[in-house]
């Protein structure tokens, strides 16, 4: 039985050490974002439809105010 604690006292210890990183990782608050991202188009990465930036959002104007009119 000594002999199966002293096998399983380094496990326990990198499972100890493992779990207080992952603990530290979680805990920890964001990091700032880049200042480069947008240069390189990282802030237009979730844009689905080609051409959906403002052209969506003038048809959406334009569409109001047809209603409005009607």
């Amino acid at each position: 039985m000594a002999i199966v604690a002293c096998l399983l006292l380094p496990v326990v210890g990198l499972l100890l050490y493992g779990m207080d990183r992952v603990e530290d990782w979680l805990t920890r608050p964001p990091r700032p974002p880049r200042h480069g991202a947008a240069r390189h188009g990282a802030a237009r990465h979730l844009r689905l439809i080609r051409g959906g930036g403002q052209a969506a959002g003038a048809r959406a104007r334009t569409a109001r105010r047809s209603a409005d009119a009607a």
